[in-house]
């Protein structure tokens, strides 16, 4: 497995991407999901400074706004609404001073529930006990090739469950924290499972967006993912998320389809 990390940090609002954080529909351009996990990385950091809430990341929306440049981006961080139970964070990140995504996250009181959790359904196969799926096999880029890949069942068109783990750290040199580590695989839940092969259909998400009932934990991501494909050029990829306990949450992706140029 590779080893190194997807960014370097510049100061303590900027970071450089290795090209390990390369994309999948272009070399030149990072992937959003580890740049979706630096958001969380840098969030984590931002709350560790200011408080301790006590107040838990429960939601996290990631609004893709420009083109992301392989290239230094900076965050920048805003408590939009404060509280005591219930706060709303929203991170904007700049690459070459333009804003490239705009994440906003709710954060909320945490409590003792345990009497009353349930209706999240069934673990999935653990991955210790499943073969690596080289996903370089549909898609090239610098982050691709950076993860062990582990099917619970062969893919389908539009249709996958995998478990997601990667050697590399989030940030040189800085112990990321679980949910961080977490997120920066969610993103490739719109790559696993493609209705059509990605050389002749163009179908980027602009957005994600993950709602947790659960903090992830462990070191593998697991995504249980379906994809739809619309009549008028829109799509949706829908994911359970999982950790090796079960499963966590949701997330979401918008889809914009369209044929290769030819």
């Amino acid at each position: 497995m590779n080893t190194g990390s997807y960014f370097e940090r510049v100061d303590d609002h900027r970071y450089k991407p290795t090209p390990h954080a390369g994309g999948a529909w272009d070399a030149d351009e990072m992937h959003v999901s580890p740049l979706a996990g630096l958001v969380v990385h840098a969030l984590d950091r931002h709350l560790a400074r200011n408080r301790d809430s006590g107040l838990v990341l429960s939601r996290i929306s990631f609004d893709i706004l420009g083109r992301l440049a392989l290239d230094e981006c900076e965050i920048r961080i805003e408590t939009l609404r404060p509280g005591r139970t219930i706060e709303l964070i929203e991170a904007v990140v700049h690459i070459a001073g333009r804003p490239v995504v705009q994440a906003r996250a709710w954060l909320l009181a945490s409590g003792d529930t345990a009497a009353v959790a349930g209706g999240a359904g069934d673990r999935l196969i653990p991955p210790d006990a499943l073969d690596s799926w080289p996903l370089t096999s549909v898609w090239p880029g610098g982050y691709i090739a950076s993860l062990d890949v582990r099917p619970v069942a062969p893919p389908q068109p539009g249709r996958a469950t995998v478990w997601l783990t990667t050697g590399l750290d989030l940030v040189a040199g800085e112990p990321a924290g679980p949910l961080a580590s977490y997120v920066a695989l969610v993103d490739t839940a719109n790559g696993i499972a493609v209705r059509r092969p990605p050389s002749a259909w163009m179908f980027p998400n602009v957005d994600l967006t993950i709602h947790l009932h659960r903090r992830p934990e462990g070191g593998w991501t697991g995504l249980d993912t379906t994809v739809v494909f619309g009549p008028t050029g829109q799509g949706v990829t829908s994911t359970v998320l999982h950790d090796t306990a079960g499963p966590v949450g949701h997330a979401q992706q918008i889809l914009t389809i369209r044929p290769q140029p030819s």
